[in-house]
């Protein structure tokens, strides 16, 4: 029997290119019922075109909005909760709206999630929750924490929650690939600046990451999967090597470099062989829930500049070359 034989999951957010690969995934699993719970009625119209399976269900509804959110979680088991307010720029000059979804729709999620019985949630972070320069960065960071901490007051209702966080999803709508592809016809590349690095993962690497983390989590734990990087200059010579480079500077709250895990968060860090998990603080957590997995040494960090896994120019064009 697989960890989701006979469940219903919801997605918030399950509109977005994480959401319509996930359910693609996870109706090959024998579930009972997937639910869709996002706020764009035009998106749930498209999406019922494409998706007809019977055990779809749409719901419109805000996270913001708590009382809708125990409507949509009643005789819910499992939760991926992906909506976020992603941009961060949008999030740099609207930081209300950003604080507003990112934290206290996730408290919400949290809320309805214990007191409607829901078995696991995971939430999906960023690696610009990890050490944030940018607003959005600081809203996932203390969504990650909320997450989290929520394992230590669910009382009997068994409710458990863990977080994935990975870094840029290639190929999702509003990423750096479309956009290249799409504006490649300017025979102009606009690049921040020559330095830049980012982890890659695909739609398809995230949704599997996500998949075995409800099997493998017990409550607490924050999964980092070990991917690639790849210096954006590389990315723009793969996509179109016919364009000239122009260097504009960076954006407001943009990093050089992304990280996922920090010096400090490595001290309780565990190494799994092809992912790490980020152990929470809780006490009692490890003599009741170890995983194994091997320490990581002082001072080790997990940065896109520093990775000692990276894509090449070849590399990528095949990669992109399929999207």
């Amino acid at each position: 029997m697989n960890e989701f034989q006979g469940k219903t999951i919801l997605i918030t957010g399950g509109t977005g290119s994480f959401g319509k690969k996930f359910i693609k995934k996870i109706l090959s699993y024998d579930v009972k019922k997937v639910i869709v719970f996002s706020r764009d009625e035009l998106k749930q119209y498209e999406m019922k075109q494409e998706f007809t399976d019977k055990r779809m269900r749409f719901f419109i509804g805000d996270v913001r909005d708590k009382d809708r959110l125990y409507r949509a979680f009643d005789d819910v088991d499992y939760v991926v909760h992906a909506a976020a307010m992603k941009h961060v720029e949008a999030s740099e000059y609207n930081p209300l709206e950003a604080i507003k979804t990112n934290i206290n729709g996730a408290h919400n999620v949290i809320e309805a999630a214990i007191d409607c019985g829901v078995q696991k949630v995971i939430a999906l972070s960023t690696d610009k929750a990890c050490s944030p320069i940018n607003l959005y960065g600081a809203t996932k960071l203390a969504s990650d924490k909320l997450f989290i901490a929520a394992n230590s007051y669910t009382g009997d209702k068994n409710t458990s929650f863990a977080v994935v966080r990975y870094g840029n999803v290639v190929g999702s709508r509003g990423s750096v690939v479309p956009f290249f592809q799409k504006i490649k016809e300017t025979g102009t590349i606009p690049i921040t600046d020559e330095r830049m690095t980012r982890f890659w993962i695909t739609l398809d690497q995230g949704v599997q990451f996500v998949i075995d983390n409800f099997r493998r989590m017990h409550g607490g734990e924050l999964f980092v999967p070990k991917i690639p990087s790849m210096k954006v200059t590389d990315l723009a010579e793969a996509i179109a090597p016919e364009c000239q480079m122009e260097f504009i500077g960076i954006r407001p709250g943009e990093k050089l470099h992304e990280a996922m895990i920090t010096v400090d968060d490595a001290r309780r860090t565990l190494d799994m062989g092809d992912y790490y998990i980020i152990q929470p603080e809780f006490p009692w957590w490890k003599s009741e829930f170890g995983h194994g997995g091997r320490e990581l040494e002082d001072g080790f960090s997990y940065e896109s500049n520093t990775n000692d896994d990276w894509l090449s120019v070849e590399q990528l064009r095949n990669l992109t070359d399929t999207m």
